[in-house]
């Protein structure tokens, strides 16, 4: 286990914390904020100021709502992107192997201590303070008695008023008999169903998942899948597989999300085959005890970095659903997840359906750029150089370089140009304390009918790294070309900081781009 990147210089004046945050109008954090579109959230004046507040990916969740309430999201959410200037990335999140309690009434139900419910199949009947149907038929073949289940709203809330923990006391036939653990009234119209470590005999992509993809995913081009429940690197390859026959979705980047034990059984496997992980705390918090939940988070954050791969954190302000505040636990868990090394935080059912949604964004938002500025980056430098190892592959030794250039001359940014993103990313690794503007090149292909740019994947998937900032530069400006062309991209990369406030006067710049068949690091010092 590596000690925390924390950096605190001694000694610490305690009334330097009451000083004012200094606001940035470019990015409010390095750290990127994922937020949930829903009821609360959903029209185009909250998206807008959601995008203003620092969200830069949208998350859409199939787990409730059809594919005509999310598009209808989904064009608010191109209006408010076209009215604010602001790139946003869409992540379409994947049901998977979640077990759900049906409740069409909506009537609130509750649950007395000591009491029994009787878990169904059978879904044509009523739920009830004694009867609860689910939707998966082979509950019982999976349980044994004293097995522990638990039941809460819409993103296990964990709360014992409007969550339920059920102990298994018997299993007749198709139903299972529970005892109920703690009185709770459970209100809305879907719960979710967790089993604490056991193997639930479903796939990881479902039908009705492969058919949102297809009908949903791929006229949309998404830029994110969250595959739901991955249990196994296998898991992702069959993901993979059927997004490349999709067409238009190969360029997709898979994240998987850790829920269980299972996952984290497969863990080293399944980082090795997605495109970024994310580790889905509500769930896990129910499979591992609570004393292991901060273990595997500082371990986990720890091989994605390692690895270059995005890591998103989710449930971090659970109480902002309701309350214009975070508690005092929450604000030092998001920024002990910054210092972990996370890249994006995840906002659930606090931008879905909270009172709050911009609130949260901008909370969250404040408490990473204040946790930034204490991230020990020479330490976690030293650290990623010496995991990389020796001989670097070329392009490693390019982005290790710049990062390095760029401290040592405190440059206020490193411009980038790529056109895959990886040089960017690999920069982005590397956790430079300045911000790191990615100039996506768009090249031209063709499959034989049509030509067409690529491009705005590239740009868009990188709004989910910690650091990195694209913009889409000009087609007519190839990233590898005469050294007059890749000065005028630079022109505008550098209006375009200058204009975002990043860039002043007599600032210096890194800049990383690709002359001939080099790859150069150059610093540059702007005049007036």
């Amino acid at each position: 286990m590596h000690s925390t990147n924390l950096l605190l210089e001694e000694p610490i004046r305690m009334a330097s914390i009451l000083e004012p945050s200094k606001t940035q109008s470019f990015f409010p954090a390095m750290t990127k904020i994922v937020g949930t579109l829903g009821p609360k959230s959903r029209s185009v004046d909250t998206i807008s100021s959601c995008l203003k507040a620092g969200m830069s990916v949208a998350r859409f969740d199939f787990s409730w709502g059809d594919a005509a309430y999310h598009q209808e999201t989904l064009e608010n959410l191109k209006l408010a992107i076209k009215s604010t200037k602001k790139l946003c990335a869409v992540m379409l999140d994947t049901v998977g192997p979640e077990l759900q309690v049906v409740n069409k009434s909506e009537t609130p139900i509750s649950l007395e201590e000591n009491g029994t419910v009787v878990l169904t199949p059978h879904q044509g009947q009523e739920a009830s303070s004694s009867v609860l149907p689910i939707n998966f038929s082979g509950l019982a073949k999976a349980l044994k008695p004293g097995a522990t289940i638990f039941i809460g709203q819409y993103l296990f809330t964990g709360s014992e008023t409007t969550s339920v923990w059920l102990e298994v006391s018997e299993v007749k036939g198709d139903d299972v008999v529970c005892i109920i653990k703690n009185t709770a009234t459970l209100a809305g119209s879907l719960f979710t169903l967790h089993c604490s470590q056991i193997h639930i005999d479903l796939p990881t992509l479902s039908d009705e998942d492969k058919d949102v993809i297809r009908k949903w995913g791929a006229p949309n081009k998404i830029d994110f899948l969250s595959l739901s429940y991955t249990r196994h690197a296998e898991d992702v390859r069959e993901a993979r597989e059927f997004l490349t026959k999709l067409g238009d979705l190969s360029q997709t980047q898979i994240f998987a999300k850790i829920e269980n034990v299972e996952g984290l059984n497969h863990f080293d496997e399944i980082l090795a085959e997605a495109d970024g992980i994310i580790l889905s705390r509500g769930n896990l918090g129910i499979d591992l005890p609570p004393e292991k939940v901060f273990l595997f988070q500082k371990s986990a954050l720890h091989k994605c970095n390692m690895a270059g791969k995005p890591a998103v954190v989710t449930r971090v302000v659970d109480s902002m659903t309701d309350n214009l505040r975070p508690t005092r636990a929450e604000a030092t868990d998001v920024a002990n997840a910054v210092l972990d090394g996370s890249d994006a935080i995840l906002l659930g059912a606090e931008t879905l359906r909270g009172l709050y949604p911009v609130e949260t964004i901008t909370t969250v938002g404040r408490i990473c750029a204040e946790a930034e500025k204490v991230f020990n980056q020479d330490l976690y430098y030293k650290r990623t150089v010496k995991y990389v190892g020796e001989p670097m592959t070329h392009l490693e030794s390019i982005a290790s370089s710049a990062v390095r250039a760029a401290i040592k001359v405190k440059a206020s940014v490193i411009i980038c140009f790529t056109s895959s993103g990886r040089a960017a990313r690999l920069i982005a690794k590397y956790r430079p304390s300045m911000p790191v503007l990615s100039v996506v090149i768009p090249r031209l292909k063709t499959n034989q009918l049509k030509w067409s740019f690529t491009g705005a994947f590239e740009a868009r998937q990188s709004l989910i790294v910690r650091g990195l900032f694209p913009m889409l530069a000009d087609p007519r400006h190839p990233a590898e070309s005469t050294s007059a062309t890749n000065e005028s991209v630079l022109k505008v990369a550098l209006d375009h900081g200058k204009a975002s406030g990043v860039i002043k006067s007599h600032d210096r710049v890194v800049v990383c781009q690709k002359v001939g068949d080099s790859s150069v690091v150059k610093i540059i010092e702007l005049d007036d």
